[in-house]
């Protein structure tokens, strides 16, 4: 399962690196498969460890704020692996070129 998050505190100011990263620091101690982009986080694994890893991550946030807005979309495709780089792969593929990343 692929998801795709990004979770925007509300009422720190108009920079939120600093919380953005505490939730990609424990992304990056989870041990999942995952890819930073400009927008969210896409991470790789099954749905009860992705579910806990983006609540860790909320609730992480929440320590420095009282409100948070959460983003989530779901790609669930049984017996498929390795599909963050393989998904772009497939495309690139398709296209006869590398995409820029």
């Amino acid at each position: 399962m692929l998801a795709e998050f990004s979770i925007i505190p509300i009422g720190v100011g108009s920079s939120i690196g600093d919380q953005l990263a505490i939730a990609l620091k424990i992304v990056d101690e989870s041990g999942m498969p995952y890819k930073v982009n400009p927008m969210g986080t896409v991470v790789e694994g099954e749905w009860d460890n992705i579910m806990n890893l983006i609540k860790q991550c909320r609730d992480e946030v929440m320590k420095k704020g009282d409100r948070v807005i959460i983003s989530i979309t779901i790609d669930d495709r049984k017996g498929k692996q390795n599909r963050i780089e393989e998904k772009v792969a497939s495309v690139e593929k398709r296209i006869g070129k590398i995409l820029k990343k």
